[in-house]
């Protein structure tokens, strides 16, 4: 069977696939274009997308007979591809969840931070050749010790993030998600998330992404928060309203912000860009080799469940 991987992947996940598909590698790191995502459709019996590669209804509907019986997408998002729009064309879809837990989780701290400590300013600061020294009141920030943190969405990621920051900081937790979560340390439960939003010390979006959540944070989250709190974002770029983040931070609604992902990403607003109190970072969230690797090879397990007839382990 014929494989289509839609940007290079680690070598090791390449190899893996080759044991069981005439596999094609796109050499190009860009999303697929309108014109790929309908030809991958015709030419390939299998396709391995991952982020923006944008498998809407309108290119299903332009493929009425696709080649293609499976997506095995490399991440644990998949709003870039219709799911139902799939199935109807006879098609499944698989993602990666688990093998990007810890890894996500993991720069949602570095957002914290980096934010709260203010130290991308601080490494601008040096740098740009203009540090004159240490002293008593330069740079201050909010200590992250002991304050709180209101997680939006605690699945698996958001767990991940509350346990780093309740053992690990001895941070509060609160949280907002569709049930109440069975937690292993106190944690305080919201059903509405300006509640939330108005008690946290650092607000962290850890949802799924797709039309349920387009602009779950927006100018009225924002302004529930305290003057004094930062908004973290490891989600999805589209769960925030850019403009409103943009003007609360102009406002000084909010403290600061560190962002991992972006509503139009690549591209990343002028304004944000110009403020000091924001940190941004290029979408890192799983940059790990071994993460990279462990994501390659579960979408791998996914098509060789596909081939050999037997359930799928993560179909969604």
């Amino acid at each position: 069977m014929d494989l289509l991987i839609t940007r290079p992947l680690p070598q090791s996940v390449v190899e893996a696939a080759q044991e069981h598909f005439n596999v094609t590698v796109r050499s190009e790191t860009s999303p697929l274009s309108a014109d790929e995502l309908r030809t991958s459709l015709a030419d390939f019996d299998a396709i391995l997308p991952t982020l923006r590669d944008n498998y809407s209804a309108e290119v299903f509907a332009d493929v009425p007979n696709p080649r293609a019986k499976i997506l095995a997408n490399f991440g644990v998002g998949y709003n870039h591809i219709d799911v139902e729009a799939a199935n109807k064309a006879g098609l499944m879809v698989t993602n990666t969840p688990g093998a990007v837990t810890d890894a996500t989780a993991d720069i949602a701290m570095t957002l914290i931070l980096m934010s709260c400590r203010r130290a991308g300013e601080g490494e601008r600061l040096v740098r740009a050749g203009n540090w004159d020294g240490w002293h008593p009141t330069q740079l201050l920030g909010q200590h992250v010790s002991g304050k709180r943190v209101g997680i939006v969405g605690m699945g698996r990621i958001g767990q991940a993030i509350a346990r780093r920051c309740h053992y690990g900081f001895g941070m509060a937790v609160s949280y907002m998600a569709r049930s109440e979560k069975d937690l292993p340390y106190p944690a305080n439960a919201h059903s509405d998330l300006e509640s939330l939003a108005a008690e946290a010390d650092v607000l962290v979006a850890a949802v799924p992404g797709g039309a349920d959540t387009l602009h779950l944070i927006n100018a009225d989250t924002f302004k529930a928060m305290k003057p004094t709190a930062h908004f973290v974002n490891i989600s999805r770029g589209e769960v925030v309203d850019e403009t409103a983040l943009i003007t609360a931070l102009q406002a000084k609604d909010i403290a600061g912000a560190g962002l991992d992902v972006y509503e139009f990403e690549p591209s990343v607003p002028d304004a944000l860009v110009a403020m000091e109190n924001v940190t941004l970072l290029p979408h890192l969230g799983t940059a790990a080799l071994e993460v990279r690797e462990g994501m390659g090879l579960m979408a791998v397990e996914n098509l060789k469940a596909f081939v050999a007839g037997n359930p799928l382990p993560n179909r969604v």
